[in-house]
């Protein structure tokens, strides 16, 4: 079981009356979009985000964004800002664009770095910030260890926090999140995890949780609150899901994937969800290897053999995340083939191919009953979100290659593409 290093028991009974105090926002109408994957990661956007565009007529504004990035924009306080990194890799950098009309408010130099070694669809700057509402947050990868920083809203450094060396054969893509005045990073790389809680306001390390390492992933942690009970933080990664106290880092329930004697351990990229009483994780690799799993988010101490509600073994995602809506499963994997599946018992409703998506990396976002994707070639398809069958496909295109998830705030959508950052909606 994972080793915790603990908050003072004063600091632990005020974070949790934090959480309790200010619950995870469930994704309804926001004006922000405070994380990767927004309110929670769940993916879920205000019902008034545009599904279907096109360029130029309902562009609101595109700003030409310095350098690379993968890295999905936020959206906080009219401000929409981004990850980037120059050209040659030399450094890396937080651009902060104006909601309303594209221009560039500020742009700020966070560290120097090198560009290190990265997968054909990576690049030196693919993680996303997060937000408290009153600071910005990174986790940088300078091409040999890491770097968390804090900037208020005009940009000024607030506080920045080495974390030491990275490893992975792909490069770096992690996002942090916000929890309760703390800012949680799943440190995870090749033959290393753990787990840190950093305060949001100094930067003070506040706990740790050394967790089983096997080759880096990239998931972010997600909240799940049920009435009467804690408020449980989830993680997972190859070798485990797992279950913390948010305010603590001490481990409620930990289940060991099953992956057999001798079975290939998979990579974790995109979330896990919540999803009719269970957390679902999904994992994969480059070939056509997949295992998705469904956790029983209940129990203490080691769960593995009680735990496991129901599992897959092909058809599922590897990166793009999974979206979830009345107790079933949504996703479109790699290679643009969607799919439907009760969340309650794994059983997979429908499997089509979406026309017109091929190569997909970014995570898929739930508007109203509607889903929108974005293909890796700028290529965008919604569709219903029916458990019966894919339906009508409407189809719209960016016009630029898109790696990054998109964001949706105030009615808008705001796309990364491969040069500029793109608002689309009603102008």
């Amino acid at each position: 079981m994972p080793a915790v290093r603990r908050l003072s028991a004063v600091s632990a009974l005020a974070l949790t009356a934090a959480l309790v105090a200010a619950p995870v926002p469930k994704g309804e109408s926001s004006a922000d979009w405070t994380r990767f994957r927004g309110p929670n990661g769940t993916g879920v956007a205000d019902p008034a985000t545009p599904t279907k565009f096109t360029l130029p007529k309902d562009l609101v504004w595109k700003a030409k964004l310095p350098g690379v990035g993968h890295g999905s924009p936020i959206v906080v306080g009219g401000r929409v800002l981004v990850q980037a990194a120059s050209d040659d890799g030399a450094s890396r950098m937080l651009v902060c664009v104006n909601a309303a009309d594209g221009k560039v408010a500020w742009e700020k130099k966070i560290l120097d770095g090198k560009a290190g070694k990265v997968h054909k669809k990576n690049n030196s700057a693919a993680g996303t910030p997060c937000s408290d509402g009153e600071r910005v947050f990174n986790v940088v990868w300078d091409g040999t260890g890491l770097t968390m920083t804090a900037h208020d809203l005009k940009g000024n450094e607030v506080w920045k926090k080495g974390l030491g060396s990275y490893a992975s054969e792909h490069g770096f893509g992690h996002s942090p999140v916000v929890v309760g005045g703390l800012v949680i990073f799943n440190y995870d790389q090749d033959g290393a995890a753990e787990l840190v809680a950093h305060d949001a306001k100094t930067g003070e390390q506040k706990w740790r949780a050394e967790r089983k390492a096997h080759r880096a992933c990239y998931t972010s942690p997600f909240v799940v609150e049920e009435k009467g009970k804690p408020a449980q933080l989830i993680v997972g990664s190859t070798i485990s899901v797992d279950s913390y106290d948010p305010a603590s880092g001490k481990v409620n329930w930990t289940f060991t994937v099953p992956w057999g004697e001798g079975g290939k351990k998979l990579r974790s990229v995109g979330q896990p969800v919540l999803a009719g009483g269970h957390v679902v994780m999904y994992t994969g690799e480059g070939g056509s290897g997949r295992l998705m799993v469904a956790v029983k988010p209940d129990g203490q101490g080691d769960v593995s053999k009680s735990g496991l509600a129901w599992d897959l073994k092909k058809g599922t995602p590897y990166v793009p995340g999974v979206l979830v809506k009345d107790d079933h499963l949504f996703w479109v994997a790699d290679d643009g083939v969607a799919s439907c599946a009760d969340a309650k018992t794994g059983k997979v409703k429908w499997t089509e191919r979406v026309p017109g998506l091929k190569g997909v990396s970014s995570s898929p976002l739930l508007v109203g009953d509607t889903i929108f994707v974005v293909g890796e070639d700028g290529k965008a398809a919604a569709f219903k979100a029916s458990t019966t069958e894919l339906g009508e496909v409407t189809k719209s295109d960016v016009g630029e290659a898109v790696f990054a998830t998109p964001a949706a705030a105030g009615g808008k959508l705001f796309i990364r593409g491969g040069s500029h950052l793109f608002c689309v909606g009603k102008k």
